[in-house]
């Protein structure tokens, strides 16, 4: 009987001593997540996470087994944007008005890198802790300021996220695209503190003047007309520029005073 009650004890310890080191959260600490890697079944595509029990019996051959603890931290960043809307520069040597297309804007970025990003990141950005985290982090914060310029457009061809921007400082839009461009991240935030937009109406109409002059002059040199037939071409273009001219004009009288100040009239 003796025998048999040492023989369950130590029935009983080798249990909970199997059980203590096979449990996959053991070593992981609470807020934070595991991705383990073994000698025997490669990178396991299961993440570790706090409240969910595993157990793993490969884990009990000694160094087989090794895992990699994460704790994805809210990434902040302040920064300031000066540049110029796409084309802008272009635009307005064209229209030969004094007006700038260029923008300023402050923000306020905020976000967390997903936790079900932590596996595919491992395996190919070749995360090995912590540290490596923390400088993804970081980049990813930059990628994003820099993937901001080149969305100006957004704002340029829809008024409404001019009214967001007034009211709420965030631009729905804008953040939508990034959320596409960046899938590693969650809980988005981009706030906008302070900005200096241009006119984008007027933007919007010079554009559409130089995309037609440029529509003609391909099809003047596709056409091959010379002489007379040239000529025509002129007139028509000319009329029409005219009347593209006419319609900025009278939505925006204001231009008049510029054009009539770059001619050398004189204002009363």
């Amino acid at each position: 009987m003796k025998k048999f009650f040492a023989f369950l004890v130590v029935l009983l310890i080798v249990g909970g001593v199997g059980f203590f080191f096979g449990w996959a959260q053991l070593g992981v600490p609470s807020g934070s997540y595991g991705v383990m890697r073994s000698k025997t079944h490669g990178l396991d595509q299961r993440l570790i996470r706090e409240g969910e029990f595993r157990w793993v019996w490969y884990k009990l051959i000694p160094t087989n087994v090794t895992i990699q603890v994460f704790t994805p931290n809210r990434v902040e960043k302040t920064f300031t944007l000066r540049g110029m809307l796409p084309s802008g520069d272009v635009y307005a040597a064209f229209s030969s008005l004094n007006v700038d297309f260029s923008y300023e804007l402050s923000a306020d970025l905020s976000f967390n890198v997903r936790a079900d990003s932590l596996i595919p990141l491992v395996s190919e950005k070749n995360l090995a802790g912590q540290e490596d985290l923390s400088a993804f982090e970081a980049g990813l914060a930059a990628d994003i300021e820099a993937f901001i310029p080149g969305q100006m457009e957004i704002l340029a061809s829809n008024e409404g996220e001019m009214a967001s921007i007034s009211g709420s400082g965030r631009s729905p839009a804008l953040e939508e695209a990034i959320r596409g461009a960046f899938p590693q991240i969650e809980n988005l935030s981009c706030r906008i503190q302070a900005a200096t937009f241009p006119d984008f109406a007027l933007y919007r109409q010079v554009r559409g003047i130089y995309e037609d002059f440029l529509a003609k002059q391909r099809e003047y040199l596709s056409a091959g007309m010379e002489g007379g037939a040239e000529k025509q071409l002129d007139s028509r273009f000319r009329f029409d520029e005219l009347a593209r001219y006419g319609e900025l004009l009278t939505k925006y009288p204001i231009l008049l005073q510029y054009l009539a100040i770059e001619n050398g009239v004189p204002q009363r």
